[in-house]
């Protein structure tokens, strides 16, 4: 039993008895606890199978690879619709709906699965990367700056310039700007503090 999953369940006051109900079928199973992205995930072979979680609303699973899953109980959704290709979420709303039998089979379904290389992998994203000109007004007048932005992956710039172009009013994308900077200036990626919690 992994100590920061039990940090994670506990912290989850609303939620903790139905987390500690699913956390037990995971570790009847040949799976490894991990926290990957701030949450619990289930490792089999070093492939993500299911991650824990809760909400304000609802706990759930996510199956990593769920796309692949037969579903006859019909209990999985898709989350976001359109933006999401292979997983699927499972969720409750009380300890009463949680089946340890059914969960159970949904897991080494996807463990088979993984077994057999059934696998979809997210595509690539080729479009060039576009510079919010708020951010390459600071680049263009800041050496530094532009050289560990340089150093960061396309991903990781990508994920920079999404961040303010997605803000719609002016002050936001300028409040944007102030809080990456120090980030980039410093190495340090937009989401990394939620990677390898």
């Amino acid at each position: 039993m992994n100590p920061k999953v039990t940090h994670y369940i506990q912290d989850k006051s609303k939620w903790t008895q139905e987390l500690n109900l699913l956390r037990s079928v995971f570790l009847e199973l040949p799976l490894e606890e991990i926290i990957k992205w701030g949450a619990p995930v289930y490792v089999y072979k070093g492939k993500n199978i299911v991650g824990l979680s809760a909400f304000k609303n609802y706990c759930g699973l996510w199956f990593f690879q769920g796309c692949f899953l037969i579903d006859k109980d019909q209990v999985l959704i898709n989350a976001q619709e359109g933006k999401t290709q292979a997983m699927r979420q499972w969720r409750f709303n009380e300890l009463g709906e949680i089946d340890t039998v059914l969960i159970k089979q949904y897991v080494l379904e996807a463990i088979r699965n993984t077994e057999e290389g059934k696998e979809l992998k997210a595509k690539k994203n080729t479009k060039p990367l576009l510079i919010p000109e708020e951010l390459q007004l600071e680049l263009d007048n800041n050496n530094r700056l532009k050289e560990t932005f340089n150093e960061f992956t396309l991903s990781k710039q990508r994920e920079f310039t999404d961040y303010i172009s997605g803000a719609k009013r002016q002050t936001t994308k300028q409040k944007r700007l102030e809080k990456i900077i120090p980030m980039i200036v410093n190495k340090i990626g937009l989401y990394d503090k939620y990677k390898n919690c």
